[in-house]
């Protein structure tokens, strides 16, 4: 019988992850690219397209020689980052440099989107979303306002993800859940929303042709499958936005099990049958990979960056001792956090460091430890804020229970999955079972190559694929430590109420 194979690409923020997968759900091959994040000015982030290509071509290429199954390979699946504006004139050139999702400067436009639709509860009823900073929409508005010969220029607008499908395939073309992340998209009727577009007077023709995820938007041009080693005429399906689709990466196929991500941010995600109004906006509710279906999530910005931040800024003495003792920084980290004991010995961390967007859309908020005292060890402080991340996602859990979503299990995926000891943690303070999957580590590109496969007839359906993703360990909730959680997560919900007034001050001050 022959092999099949899918190539499954993710376009991420710090680099491009290439997997070749096959029929079976083994990793035949993988390849990593990496590429320069642009900081401008403080809280603007931006990217050059061109990088995130070579890093495609590059990633391609070594897959295909490593790996010896060129004629093997059936289709193509792509995922990235969302939100990104890439614009670009007439001829297909690209105008000016990626602004990515996590850029701040568009917080202005959002308001003015606000105030044109005529508020919140409006705006909720075109897109079944707030207007996050992060989308789309507030960033073709500032390009409007600050960079107006740029802004007549453009011909067409795409996100990440969208603009490798171009070079690949020559067409202009996006997916429901990436374009759900516009914040220009009736989620609901899974199309672009004409009115809103009317209302910001931005052309719909700028809005590239959307498919369904697993649909085939194009093949590959011949001169790139040239280039690249490729068979003649690869399909290339639509694919899906990282945040959404990572969901299938993890087994995520319906409500009853929510997925947590602990990678630099952090999220809640949980897939729905049916399409559900989304109260407050507090959630972002976009299409999923899956036809016929939706998926609720809470992206909070503050996932392990906040380890990072700790280990960076206070963690001089773990990141020594692991060079002399050849072991992971976060590893010593995780075994002095071990000597607190669950809720920190009273300290409560905030973990905010970077605003936040789920559950409060505020980039002025701030991190805060709570309770410090003269009997505070260091090890306290550690403790917390692994315990402050996992509250923050409880905090995101409970705004996708208020749709009437109560998820039985969690599934952790991303960085922090890897640590039992935060495992742990998760699982007493959501009082929930949490399980991992084989292959999470490969995440949106291995969902990416598995909506493809679907596209290309492999599967018939991504439910069908989920014999991909086996449970390998189960962590089960303490009923000690939960009671305790319990108590210290009441606390830690009243901390940024009390506090919002204040962060807003301080965001006036230099620095």
């Amino acid at each position: 019988m022959e092999k099949e194979c899918i190539l499954g690409i993710d376009v991420g923020t710090s680099s491009c992850k290439t997997i070749l997968l096959d029929k079976s759900g083994e990793t035949v091959a993988s390849s990593t690219r990496e590429y320069p994040i642009f900081v401008p000015k403080a809280g603007w982030t931006e990217q050059n397209p061109e990088d995130w290509w070579k890093a495609v071509k590059e990633s391609i290429k070594e897959i295909v020689e490593r790996s010896g199954e060129r004629k093997s390979i059936k289709a193509i699946g792509l995922t990235g980052q969302m939100h990104g504006l890439v614009a670009l004139d007439k001829e297909g050139n690209i105008l000016r440099p990626c602004i990515l999702w996590n850029d701040q400067r568009c917080a202005p436009q959002c308001e003015e989107i606000y105030e044109k639709v005529g508020g919140k509860e409006k705006l909720l009823s075109y897109i079944n979303n707030s207007m996050l900073p992060g989308y789309t929409a507030g960033k073709i508005l500032w390009v409007k306002e600050n960079e107006p010969r740029i802004y007549e220029k453009i011909a067409k607008v795409l996100v990440p993800k969208d603009y490798i499908r171009y070079r690949l395939t020559g067409e202009y073309a996006t997916e429901v859940s990436d374009a759900s992340g516009t914040g220009l998209f009736n989620v609901e009727e899974r199309k672009w929303s004409d009115r809103l577009l009317e209302i910001l007077e931005i052309p719909k023709e700028w809005m590239p042709e959307c498919y369904e995820s697993s649909e085939i938007s194009g093949t590959v041009l011949d001169s790139i499958t040239e280039e690249l080693g490729l068979p003649s005429k690869l399909p290339v399906a639509g694919g899906g936005g990282d945040a959404v689709i990572q969901a299938v990466g993890a087994g995520i196929v319906s409500e009853e099990v929510a997925l947590s991500v602990i990678g630099t941010s952090g999220v809640i995600s949980v897939s729905l049958p049916h399409y559900y109004k989304n109260p407050e906006g507090k959630l972002q509710f976009f299409c999923n990979v899956m036809p016929d279906k939706w998926i609720a999530f809470g992206c909070t910005l503050n996932g392990g960056s906040a380890l990072r931040w700790f280990r960076d800024t206070l963690g001089g003495l773990e990141v020594e001792l692991s060079k002399n003792l050849n072991e992971s920084a976060y590893d010593i980290l995780t075994m002095e956090a071990k000597k607190s004991p669950p809720g920190s010995n009273g300290l409560v961390f905030l973990p905010y460091l970077a605003g936040e967007r789920c559950p409060y859309t505020d980039p002025d908020a701030k991190g805060v430890f709570v309770g410090l005292g003269l009997n505070s060890k260091k090890c306290d402080i550690i403790r917390s804020v692994y315990e402050g991340v996992a509250f923050n996602l409880r905090d995101v859990l409970e705004c996708v229970n208020q749709i009437g979503i109560f998820p039985e299990e969690i599934r952790a995926s991303g960085g922090g999955a890897k640590s039992t000891f935060w495992r742990q943690i998760q699982a007493d303070v959501f009082n929930k079972e949490v399980t991992t999957v084989r292959y999470s580590e490969e995440g949106a590109a291995l969902a990416a190559a598995i909506v493809a496969g679907v596209g290309a007839g492999i599967w018939s359906r991504v439910e069908e694929a989920t014999f991909l993703f086996p449970v390998e360990t189960r962590t089960k909730p303490n009923p000690k430590n939960v009671e305790i959680y319990d108590k210290v997560f009441s606390v830690y919900r009243k901390i940024y109420p009390q506090l919002k007034s204040i962060f807003n001050e301080l965001s006036s001050f230099p620095g």
